[in-house]
């Protein structure tokens, strides 16, 4: 496997969270920010998408009483809190950086169009997608899937709290679960593998886009999938 070019990484909104899981930690965002920079300055283009569940999960518990649609907007709201910060913390790296939102907010970051997202990653700078696909009952896996399809990334790399997919969840019985080193979309639907969203997964088969999960906590993981080293598990 080569380099890459063009690459779209997908954050949960928990990777800004540090330990706490709530809120964002300054430090936790601002070594992302460092690790995203390196990359940058190699030479990808890279586009982000982040998710909003250290706010808001709109199926979570504290959101059971409430209407889906009312708790998968404020989700989507979750999410441009996150990418504010992760632009803030990109820019004091050095690197231009763009956040664009599904949910128009023109005070705050640029509408997502497509043909000026693509002349950002031409240009060099960061492209931070907001606001999921701006539907609800859609996860923020499937807004990257989205977006990377319309960007034309070459690969999703999408950062976990772990090294990869495994048969079963490694936090629940670390002793019994086998990581996989490659497998296919097919499998992870068959199996039911609850790494990913099945939507995002069938959208990934259907046209052909490959997939790279891995330990967002490993420093230096997003540096070695950009220039194509074996990381994580390859859902192809």
């Amino acid at each position: 496997m080569g380099s890459y070019d063009r690459i779209l990484l997908k954050l949960s909104g928990q990777a800004l969270a540090g330990q706490g899981n709530f809120g964002i930690e300054p430090e936790k965002v601002r070594g992302l920010a460092r690790e995203i920079a390196e990359v940058v300055r190699a030479g990808v283009q890279m586009g982000v998408v982040v998710g909003g569940g250290n706010f808001f999960r709109g199926v979570a518990d504290a959101a059971k009483q409430m209407d889906r649609v009312t708790a998968d907007h404020m989700g989507m709201l979750a999410t441009v809190i996150n990418s504010l910060a992760l632009q803030d913390a990109l820019e004091q790296q050095g690197v231009p950086t763009r956040v664009m939102t599904a949910i128009e907010m023109r005070q705050v970051a640029e509408p997502y169009i497509r043909r000026r997202a693509m002349r950002h990653l031409e240009k060099g700078r960061v492209v931070v997608f907001a606001a999921g696909t701006s539907n609800p009952y859609f996860s923020t896996d499937t807004a990257a899937t989205l977006r990377a399809l319309e960007i034309r990334a070459q690969v999703i790399a999408k950062g976990t709290r772990v090294d990869g997919v495994y048969d079963r969840d490694p936090l629940v019985s670390p002793q019994d679960a086998v990581r996989y080193q490659d497998i296919s979309y097919s499998d992870v639907l068959a199996k039911a593998l609850g790494v990913l969203d099945a939507t995002a997964v069938a959208m990934c088969r259907e046209n052909r886009l490959p997939m790279i999960v891995f330990n967002l906590n490993v420093p230096g993981n997003i540096m070695r999938i950009s220039m194509g080293e074996p990381v994580g598990t390859l859902i192809h």
